[in-house]
């Protein structure tokens, strides 16, 4: 089992790594929520490389993604499975484009994480919303 931030975090690096690259802008939006969000308030950001390694080290077996759904799913609260799909969701808003595996993985984080349609809809909407390009 993980602990909450390593759960959360776990789902960014998953919605990262979905198109097999992570680019720059993910990645920093990364740690931007991870220094603004009080869900992290209590975080050591040094230990945000080992995280993110050991998630994507876990992806590297041929069942790691449901593996990493799993451990993210036992480790989480209700409420926080909400957050974990919010937080997918900004990281793949962040570079402005959602790919086709993105937009995959944050159905199946979804179901997964049994986050309602309606919810899942605004989530998305909002982060669609503050990640526009003008």
């Amino acid at each position: 089992m993980l602990d909450h931030h390593s759960a959360l975090i776990y789902a960014m690096v998953l919605a990262s790594a979905a198109d097999q690259e992570m680019n720059d802008e993910e990645v920093e939006m990364m740690s931007e929520i991870i220094k603004f969000l009080p869900a992290f308030r209590d975080y050591d950001l040094n230990q945000l490389s080992s995280t993110a390694r050991s998630c994507a080290e876990m992806l590297r077996d041929e069942e790691g993604l449901e593996l990493a759904i799993e451990k993210i799913r036992q480790s989480l609260s209700e409420p926080l499975c909400e957050t974990a799909y919010a937080l997918a969701c900004d990281v793949v808003a962040a570079d402005g484009t959602a790919t086709q595996e993105e937009l995959r993985l944050l159905e199946l984080l979804r179901h997964r994480l049994d986050v309602p349609r309606l919810e899942a809809a605004a989530i998305e909407r909002g982060a669609a919303a503050r990640f526009r390009q003008v």
